[in-house]
């Protein structure tokens, strides 16, 4: 659940936690349901004022269009989604109630092509694929920021169990936290090289933009792996200790997607990761007012094309 930054900029990334905070939260370890229902039909659908949250919640299939991610990650919507199979050979889909597996097909060639490379790189059987975007992607009711344009996808922090998960298991296994109760370093009795195999495996894929993880998943990263080129896409960002969080470049030709700024030059293990475990970023001042959701006028204008589409 991140916004639009630049890596840079500290002072912004504190300012949008702020914001967060408010958003509410959609963590990996969170349940899902085996009763999932329908969402009641808005009565004031035409109202300007009503959240894009609300709209495209409420959308269950992919707008039959040719596929585009339209706008930015955490401003847009998806046209001609897929939907990642619930499972295959070294992956498995969690919380199906979410109805959040749905991506640009450039996300589900990655997500098919990654999870093999991830566990024969880990030695896991395979990895845990949490939410990705909606049928027509847009704001969420809960939970993420970004996710919208079908080009984000969170990789849970626990291996793939060798079995195919049961429905029940996939709405209520919990993921594994790495981070140390105090947030300045990974626990060693959690973290393994398997993690970092996982994550390098991502970060070394042509069409991987960056990586979020946690501040001190990051600290580890650098001592193991310093000065290797796919570090600059691991990027530090709040939360993402259960799971890290795969940004992919807007594919080729789609003129509608908007691309995040490059990562800086460097491995991110620089005096800038120091400022993640000041005070300041580990207990930030509470935000003083909700940052106001986003409206359909706010979105690109192909986006009331994509939700009306039949």
């Amino acid at each position: 659940m991140e916004y639009k930054m630049t890596d840079l900029s500290i002072k912004l990334a504190l300012a949008l936690l702020l914001g967060l905070a408010q958003l509410g939260t959609c963590l990996a370890q969170d349940k899902g349901t085996l009763t999932p229902q329908a969402l009641p039909a808005l009565a004031d659908a035409a109202n300007p004022d009503t959240p894009a949250k609300a709209l495209f919640g409420r959308a269950d299939k992919p707008a039959p269009l040719a596929t585009a991610s339209i706008g930015f990650y955490s401003k847009g919507c998806l046209a001609g989604a897929q939907s990642l199979p619930d499972h295959g050979a070294h992956w498995q889909t969690m919380r199906p109630s979410r109805h959040r597996a749905w991506g640009n097909p450039v996300l589900i060639g990655f997500l098919e092509r990654f999870a093999t490379n991830a566990a024969k790189a880990s030695g896991w059987p395979g990895v845990l694929v949490g939410d990705m975007s909606q049928p027509r992607g847009g704001p969420m009711l809960t939970g993420h920021a970004s996710h919208q344009i079908g080009l984000d996808a969170d990789i849970w922090l626990r291996p793939m169990p060798k079995h195919v998960l049961t429905t029940q298991e996939r709405e209520e296994l919990s993921s594994t936290n790495v981070v140390r109760a105090d947030q300045l370093d990974v626990d060693p009795a959690v973290w393994t090289d398997g993690h970092l195999a996982v994550i390098r495996a991502a970060a070394k894929d042509a069409q991987v933009q960056r990586i979020f993880v946690n501040a001190a998943i990051k600290r580890a990263l650098c001592r193991s792996a310093k000065d290797q080129p796919w570090m600059r896409k691991v990027r530090p960002w709040y939360g993402h200790d259960y799971h890290f969080h795969v940004r992919l470049f807007c594919p080729k030709g789609q003129q509608g997607c908007e691309e995040q700024e490059a990562t800086p030059e460097g491995d991110g293990c620089d005096a800038s990761l120091d400022w993640w475990f000041s005070d300041e970023a580990l207990h930030p001042k509470p935000p003083t007012e909700p940052p106001p959701p986003l409206t359909l006028a706010q979105l690109p204008l192909e986006c009331r094309r994509v939700l009306e589409a039949r």
